[in-house]
């Protein structure tokens, strides 16, 4: 063995299993007394295999570091040991700190080029990193080392997939089967593989060679009934789910496929007796809606949400976690009156209350009724005063109807309640901002940054509004870099930097911020107006006029200056 410690280690054990099989022990007083002393005192006489026991005794009570500490000693006693700096680099992973366990394996790496365990966890740390190419590349070579590494042929596979590289995961998974013919994960992906490729009938045999090695997987028969489905096996299909629910009677995403597929099909009587069923179920089992959530919702199919959930209702009728989900669904929809009627059936006494309140006064919002959205938050607000959330949505409903004081009595309230709150003093900022009390504004802005001065939002709020007043513009630049350090990618942030050295007059250097500013963000009108101001300074009249056009493109109200900028342009 190239490993002194692993080959040590071994040999270790065989002693200590021929003594654990010796009746007969030398009594301890026939010893020489510095072998007694040796034998007590470990301290003076600790070697890698000391370390490393400790090591992994620490690892199974948790004490990740000083497994560590206790590993680094071994290694300084054994440092040629691939298995020591293995295991360390195991430990780093375990602590997510993927990097420096790469860094120790590419070590043994470079030294034993053909070491399948370094390799292994090569692989798996480049792909936790995001790294797929040199992951894939470690795969390869193990699988070619060895053969009969199972798991490796599916984590490559997988990755092969994942971008979308059907033929080279064909090749592994077929090199799976091979070595290994009762893979039935191998047969069920190349059916998968063949049924991307559209392939069906390979497709077909493939996922019943999968039932045929594991009948107890539903997996493959999902992926029959979506074959099926394509092929328009009625008859199959019905099969399919029947076994399915047979062998687990209580399969919630087979009921739920089933009888969507059966109110498709329109035998409504079946599918009304599966949704009723399942409605029922609901109020005990929290993971049936987890279910419609995760396979209807989340993917937006919208619409077969709904149908479900509205058939789930005539099971549970009550139900406020079925109201707002259905709620949800029909929002998705765009069906905003129906699924207003069904937020508004969430009881005050439901974990969702809060949340179907605010989204009907957004659905509201979003129909441009906003004095109906301000008359329902504070029926709502009569009978959970105590919310806070609810006092902010509405003092944002109030500003943005210009009913400056009423936000302003709102957001005071939200504050009597949590007077260290962030976000109440933040908006309470920005209404007296609009309301033309910068003074107010000011101040406010100064206690959110008191509270959190890491706040990037009142950071840059306070920065531009310096900036816009061409006051204290170097307590501007210094706000809004703090607030780039917080969002260094922010596009707002970042105009209002290059605003800061507009109004100082370093032009050249605003152009640089607010051409990065127009990439992050590029339709906002006031972006693209001071884009505009700047090339014109530097006097690019062109593109000044590029920028004032599309500017006015993208604006849909307060059009007057932007309009006068372009025809002082153009004028000739």
């Amino acid at each position: 063995m190239k490993d002194s410690f692993l080959k040590m280690t071994i040999v270790v054990m065989v002693i200590l299993i021929f003594f654990s099989c010796t009746h007969h022990m030398k009594p301890a007083e026939t010893f020489d007394q510095d072998q007694v002393e040796a034998a007590i005192d470990p301290v003076e006489h600790e070697s890698p295999y000391y370390y490393f026991t400790e090591a992994q005794f620490q690892r199974k009570k948790g004490n990740l570091d000083k497994a560590i500490d206790y590993l680094n000693k071994a290694i300084q006693e054994d440092p040629e040991s691939s298995y020591l700096q293995l295991e360390l680099a195991l430990l780093y992973f375990r602590l997510k700190d993927n990097e420096k366990a790469l860094k120790i394996v590419e070590t043994v790496i470079t030294k034993e080029p053909d070491n399948v365990r370094a390799l292994v966890i090569s692989g798996r740390l480049n792909q936790a990193l995001k790294q797929i190419d040199p992951a894939e590349k470690a795969y390869e070579k193990v699988i070619s080392l060895d053969p009969k590494q199972k798991d490796v042929y599916l984590l490559l596979g997988g990755l092969y997939m994942q971008e979308n590289k059907l033929d080279e995961a064909l090749k592994v998974y077929q090199q799976l089967v091979r070595n290994f013919p009762g893979s039935y994960a191998g047969h069920f992906f190349i059916g998968k593989i063949y049924a991307a490729k559209g392939n069906l009938k390979s497709a077909e045999k493939k996922f019943r060679q999968t039932i045929e090695l594991n009948s107890d997987l539903e997996e493959p028969r999902f992926e029959l009934v979506k074959l099926y489905k394509t092929m328009g096996k009625d008859k199959e299909i019905i099969q399919l789910y029947q076994e399915i629910i047979e062998k687990d009677p209580r399969n919630i995403r087979a009921a739920m496929e089933f009888g969507y597929y059966y109110q498709q099909k329109g035998r409504l009587s079946q599918a009304k007796q599966i949704f009723q069923d399942l409605g029922v179920r609901s109020d005990s089992e929290k993971e049936v809606i987890r279910t419609v959530v995760q396979h209807y919702l989340e993917p937006k199919k919208y619409g077969a949400a709904a149908v479900i959930l509205e058939g789930m209702l005539k099971g549970s009728p009550d139900s406020s976690d079925l109201h707002y989900v259905t709620g949800a669904a029909l929002d998705g929809k765009k069906d905003w009156e129906k699924a207003i009627e069904h937020f508004k059936k969430v009881t005050p006494d439901s974990n969702f209350y809060q949340e179907a309140a605010v989204r009907i006064a957004l659905l509201y919002q979003e129909q441009k009724k906003t004095e109906q959205a301000i008359v329902y938050l504070n029926s709502v607000i009569k009978i959970v005063p105590e919310n806070s959330e609810l006092l902010l949505y509405l003092g944002s409903l109030y500003e943005e109807n210009k009913e400056f004081s009423e936000a302003e009595n709102v957001l005071k309230q939200g504050l009597e309640m949590e007077p260290d709150n962030t976000r109440f003093h933040f908006r309470l900022g920005v209404v007296y901002d609009k309301w033309g009390r910068k003074a107010d504004s000011i101040k406010a802005m100064k206690t959110v940054i008191r509270l959190d001065p890491k706040d990037a939002n009142a950071l840059n709020y306070l920065g531009y509004t310096y900036a816009d007043l061409g006051e204290k513009l170097d307590e501007a630049e210094r706000l809004i870099k703090a607030a780039l350090e917080e969002k260094p990618d922010d596009g707002y942030i970042t105009d209002s930097l290059g605003w800061v050295y507009f109004k100082k007059g370093l032009f050249e250097k605003a152009v640089k911020y607010l051409e990065k500013a127009v990439n992050l963000v590029p339709d906002d009108p006031i972006i693209l107006e001071h884009m505009g101001d700047a090339y014109l300074e530097i006097s690019h009249k062109e593109k000044a006029l590029e920028f004032y056009k599309r500017s006015l493109l993208n604006k849909n109200k307060d059009k007057e200056n932007i309009e006068k900028k372009i025809r002082k342009l153009t004028e000739k």
